[in-house]
């Protein structure tokens, strides 16, 4: 028997009957070979964290656009902040942790440059739109290993998929991780704001300082206790207690008006969306500017591409390729001889 078989063996006999078994996967869309010693949710985890797009993550805006300091989230301390809290969920409830590993370190590879100000900035460019969720999947199957795809199991491209709010996650795991990323991007989102002088922790809504705790840490360990105890008295349905709930609900609503609204009405929101815009319209004029593997699709699908490629940018790596194009070059002063 292998090492995966034994583990494939300790999830039936260990995991609640809620948890999703790594040798039930519906598997790939693509057969692969077996590993002997990984599952195949492990194999995507390594897939994911292997990527060129997990590593671009480090320099892509969470909330705060370029801020000064370095301390503020980036999309990848964020990405890792929601796998640790989903892992430690999953665990309490006897969940599949590697597959709701695998779901949380992939759930934001589509986003763009300068967090949700670029996303909203493609949204309003392309014809149906742009969701960063549905652009990480478009990374996983699509865009990574050179346009082959990492071939990831159905459960962790559902879970990508259906983080939103507005989604349905087919798998316990995949609803732990659009719980977590809530629960991760609300409470360091606070710390970030007062770390940059825009909110005073004292002016949080008095229910949420009051209940759910006075310090990001306090309030993260006060809504996973409050998750897993409601969860396993209320089995089949992954949530926080309907009091909870509406806490959430208060602060996300004053998040809304006092940060990210703040960050949205800023100057730098403008600048940006005119950025996006402008590289939008030079690479589908100068279509041989973009990368020989994007070229070959531009006769199919040219807007889409040109998306694919301005999303996958880092913050710096937009900013290099703007002014490359669009700002003059300082004269060169001839050395005298």
């Amino acid at each position: 028997m292998t090492i995966r078989e034994k583990r494939e063996r300790w999830e039936r006999e260990c995991l609640s009957s809620m948890a999703t078994k790594s040798a039930d996967t519906q598997g790939r869309k693509h057969s692969s070979k077996y590993c002997d010693i990984r599952t195949e949710f492990q194999r995507d985890r390594d897939r994911i964290t292997h990527s060129k797009a997990f590593r671009r993550l480090m320099h892509k805006t969470q909330v705060f656009i370029s801020p000064e300091g370095d301390h503020y989230r980036t999309r990848l301390t964020h990405t890792m902040e929601v796998a640790q809290i989903a892992r430690t969920i999953s665990s309490a409830l006897s969940l599949n942790e590697d597959l709701t590993e695998a779901i949380a370190l992939g759930h934001d590879l589509g986003h763009t440059p300068f967090g949700h100000t670029g996303e909203d900035a493609l949204n309003h460019i392309l014809p149906d739109g742009f969701r960063h969720n549905e652009q990480s999947v478009r990374v996983v199957e699509l865009l990574e290993n050179d346009g082959a795809g990492l071939n990831l199991t159905f459960e962790v491209i559902d879970g990508i998929l259906n983080h939103r709010t507005s989604c349905k996650p087919a798998t316990f795991e995949g609803q732990v991780v659009q719980i977590s990323d809530k629960i991760a991007y609300m409470n360091h989102d606070v710390d970030d704001a007062v770390r940059a002088g825009i909110l005073n922790p004292a002016d949080l809504p008095e229910s949420a300082f009051k209940i759910l705790g006075a310090t990001p840490s306090i309030r993260i360990d006060f809504l996973v206790h409050n998750l897993v105890e409601y969860t396993q008295a209320n089995p089949r349905k992954i949530a926080l207690s309907p009091d909870i709930t509406k806490v959430m609900g208060e602060l996300r609503s004053y998040m809304f008006k006092n940060v990210y609204v703040h960050q949205l009405h800023s100057k730098e929101r403008s600048k940006i969306d005119k950025m996006i815009h402008l590289l939008f319209e030079h690479y589908m004029e100068y279509p041989n500017k973009l990368p020989k593997e994007l070229q070959a699709r531009m006769s199919e699908s040219p807007a889409f591409t040109v998306a694919d490629y301005i999303a996958g940018m880092t913050d710096r790596f937009a900013l290099k390729q703007f002014s490359e194009i669009f700002m003059p070059n300082p004269w060169a002063v001839a050395k005298q001889s």
